[in-house]
C-alpha cells in the first residue's frame, strides 16, 4: 500500500515547527496512522478507513506509515517519528504492544493524542481509548459457523492454528471458538493451537505441514488473515477436501468462500476500526471530547449466503466507503452504544 502523498511534507513541516514557526489556524490538521504491516489485508483495510475518514472530515493530512513485514522496533520508530510529525492526533495499530510502553508515554508528554486500534494499549500507558472488535464473540460466530457443518455426534480431529502465538487478541478468537466446539460438539477432539505463521509463505508451509502431520482432521481452523487463502490452495494442490474456516476477508479468502474451499470467515470489519479511530481524532481536535473506553466497532459472519455482497463491498476502497456509510454514520452518532469500560475489551 502506497502512502498519501504528504508524508514527505509532514517531515518538513516537522522541521519547521521544531525553527519555531507558527502554524496557521487554518492550516491542515497533521495525522498519521501507523500499524503493523503493509503486506497483509487485516492492517490494509484499517489504514483504508482511516484514509476515508480524513477525506470526508476535510482538510487533513494523514501520513500513513508501516513496515514491509511486522517488525516491532522498525514500527516503533516510525511511530515516535508520527509523534513528532503528527501533532494533531497518532492513531496506533500494533502487533507488538509490549514495545510501545515507552514510546506511547512519550505521545503523552507531548500532548498528542493517541487512540489504539486493534489491539489494547499496553498496562503503564495513558491511553484511553481503544477501537477494535470483541474477539472472544468474534471466535465464537466461527466456531457456530462450523458447528453447522458437521452432525451433533460427529467424532474426529479438529486442527487449530495460530498465526501469531502469543498475540492476546487471536488466543481471543481461539479461545472463544474451542468453547463453542466443545460445548457443541463434544466428540470432536480438538488440537492445537499450532504455530501457522503471519506472513504469506511461512503460513502455507506451515499450514501443508501441519495438514499432512494430521492427514485424517476433519477441520482446519485459523484465527489469522493468511489461513484460509493457504488452507484452499492446500486443497486445490492435493485434491482433498475438508472444513476450513478463518478470519479477515482478503480478497483471496473471500474467493476461497465463493468457491466453497472455505466454509465461513469471521471479518473483524477491519475498515471500519480504521475509519472510527481518525474521525475520533479529527472530532477531537476540533472541539468534541474525546470518548473515553473500549469503542467495539463490531464484526461480521462471511459465508455462502453473503459473499457476493462482501466481495463487491470490497472491489475498491469508493466501494468499501460507500458500504460502510451508513454504519460509520450510526456509531458516531451515539458513541455510548459502543463504548465499554477498558478493561472490559475482549
Amino acid at each position: 500500500m502506497r502512502a498519501p502523498r504528504y508524508v514527505a511534507a509532514l517531515a518538513a513541516a516537522g522541521l519547521l515547527a521544531g525553527c519555531g514557526a507558527a502554524s496557521s489556524p487554518n492550516a491542515p490538521l497533521k495525522m498519521a496512522f501507523v500499524y503493523a504491516t503493509s503486506t497483509q489485508n487485516p492492517f490494509q483495510e484499517m489504514a483504508y478507513g482511516a484514509k476515508a475518514a480524513a477525506g470526508d472530515a476535510g482538510n487533513v493530512d494523514l501520513a500513513l506509515s508501516a513496515p514491509s513485514g511486522v517488525d516491532g522496533p522498525q514500527e516503533v520508530a516510525l511511530f515516535q517519528s508520527a509523534i513528532r510529525n503528527s501533532k494533531d492526533g497518532v492513531a496506533l495499530e500494533t502487533l507488538t504492544p509490549d514495545l510501545f510502553v515507552r514510546p506511547l508515554n512519550q505521545a503523552a508528554d507531548l500532548g498528542v493524542p493517541v487512540v489504539a486500534v486493534d489491539t489494547v494499549p499496553p498496562a503503564g500507558t495513558k491511553v484511553e481509548l481503544y477501537i477494535g472488535n470483541s474477539n472472544t464473540e468474534l471466535g465464537k460466530a466461527l466456531g457456530e459457523e462450523f458447528v453447522k457443518q458437521v452432525p451433533e455426534n460427529a467424532t474426529g480431529d479438529v486442527v487449530l492454528g495460530n498465526a501469531i502465538p502469543g498475540l492476546t487478541l487471536l488466543q481471543q478468537r481461539l479461545d472463544g471458538m474451542k468453547s463453542v466446539i466443545q460445548a457443541k460438539r463434544p466428540g470432536l477432539k480438538v488440537l492445537g493451537p499450532f504455530d501457522s505463521g503471519s506472513e504469506p509463505t511461512s503460513n502455507f508451509t506451515k499450514w501443508n505441514d501441519l495438514v499432512k502431520a494430521n492427514p485424517n482432521a476433519i477441520a482446519y481452523l485459523g484465527v489469522g488473515a493468511q489461513d484460509a487463502v493457504s488452507l484452499a490452495l492446500i486443497q486445490k494442490n492435493t485434491g482433498r477436501r475438508f472444513l476450513a474456516g478463518s478470519c479477515d476477508p482478503d480478497a483471496a479468502a473471500l474467493q476461497a468462500v465463493k468457491d466453497g474451499y472455505v466454509f465461513a470467515l469471521a471479518s473483524p470489519e477491519h475498515w471500519l476500526k480504521g475509519y472510527v479511530a481518525l474521525r475520533l481524532l479529527i472530532d477531537h481536535k476540533r472541539g468534541k471530547p474525546m470518548p473515553k473506553g473500549w469503542w467495539n466497532t463490531g464484526s461480521l459472519v462471511v459465508n455462502a449466503a453473503n459473499i457476493d455482497q462482501v466481495m463487491a463491498r470490497q472491489k475498491d476502497e469508493d466501494s468499501r466507503k460507500a458500504a460502510f456509510k451508513a454504519e460509520t454514520e450510526k456509531q458516531l452518532a451515539d458513541p455510548n452504544a459502543h463504548l465499554r469500560p477498558l478493561g472490559e475489551a475482549n
